[in-house]
């Protein structure tokens, strides 16, 4: 509910009419037909006098995700009920931040899940070069090298285009009024459209180990049918992650405007989110490391490709682990 429905519903509650609460507040009926017809906003001043007024908290009238609740004097509280809350400092977010944060994370998604895209779909060229000569191998590994030079260049120029952003991630919010409700609906209307591209994302990953049975164990098992169908998962499991990647940035644009999910303010002066996110880092690192350093060593891009379904698996158990002992 926004602050003009929610100043026609105190107003009338209250049983007043227009005239009586702009009496009340100082200001013209025409003024406070506009504040119900969200054609223009009341003065902080106003704001607090409305407060007074209908026995509610300034929070209510101004988030549009908070429940009434009621003014209490403080000099009605015994001291021994008083307790000392630590609050962080908050950092202001204005409407047009939102809006640019929003666009640029749509754009920093795309270029993200194409940059993992091109980096799985790159062993591609030395699976295949058998097909051609193996005379080529020497120049599919530098047309290999040369995607991923590609990808990581993608990585950084993404990182630096949302650099200026960084502060939504790490810093607890004061968004001004409207954004939430904004950030909310624009987050509802993408619902299908994300949980569409999870569900295809995942039809793709399934369905890579496809390509892989049909040529390698129905058709006539061979040099040429198991490279293609080598190929051919690789380029179904890029299809599938960058989908998966590009939807889950996006949506956690929303989450971050909004402070929910992985980006509430507990998480964020969390010591052990920060924990997690470095060992989440270190970890793929090592396993990237590892898938390119043996197929490297032994020429079997087909057999090294197991690394990565083995990984995901492990990945939530090392985190457990990890977070156990040293995040007690």
């Amino acid at each position: 509910m926004i602050l003009a429905d929610k100043i026609i519903d105190l107003r009338k509650k209250e049983g007043m009419s227009q005239e009586e609460l702009a009496e009340k507040l100082g200001v013209s009926r025409q003024s406070v037909s506009k504040w119900e017809m969200a054609q223009s906003l009341p003065d902080l001043n106003r704001i607090l006098k409305m407060s007074e007024i209908f026995g509610v908290t300034t929070d209510y009238l101004l988030k549009d995700n908070v429940d009434v609740q009621k003014n209490v004097s403080a000099d009605n509280i015994p001291f021994e009920n008083v307790q000392t809350e630590i609050v962080p400092s908050l950092t202001n977010v204005s409407i047009k931040e939102a809006n640019d944060f929003l666009i640029a994370n749509q754009r920093h998604a795309f270029l993200v899940a194409l940059g993992v895209g091109l980096c799985i779909a790159s062993a591609i060229s030395t699976v295949c070069s058998d097909i051609f000569s193996p005379k080529i191998r020497d120049l599919s590994v530098i047309f290999m090298l040369l995607i991923i030079a590609v990808a990581v260049g993608i990585f950084i120029f993404s990182k630096m285009s949302i650099k200026k952003f960084v502060f939504l991630r790490k810093d607890c919010l004061d968004t001004e009024y409207g954004i939430d409700g904004m950030v909310r609906e624009k987050k509802n209307h993408y619902q299908s459209k994300h949980t569409l591209m999870i569900v295809i994302g995942t039809i793709f990953c399934i369905l890579s180990l496809v390509p892989v049975i049909v040529f390698s164990s129905i058709l006539s098992p061979n040099t040429l049918t198991d490279e293609i169908g080598t190929a051919l998962f690789l380029l179904f499991i890029a299809a599938g992650v960058f989908m998966i990647v590009r939807t889950n940035i996006i949506n956690s644009g929303f989450n971050i405007l909004l402070e929910e999910k992985k980006f509430t303010r507990n998480r964020k002066i969390s010591v052990r989110t920060k924990y997690v996110k470095n060992i989440s880092t270190i970890y793929w690192l090592i396993v990237t490391a590892m898938y390119f350093g043996y197929s490297f060593m032994t020429g079997d891009w087909g057999t090294s490709r197991i690394i990565w379904p083995v990984t995901a698996i492990l990945f939530p158990v090392i985190i457990i682990i990890a977070t156990a002992i040293c995040c007690k």
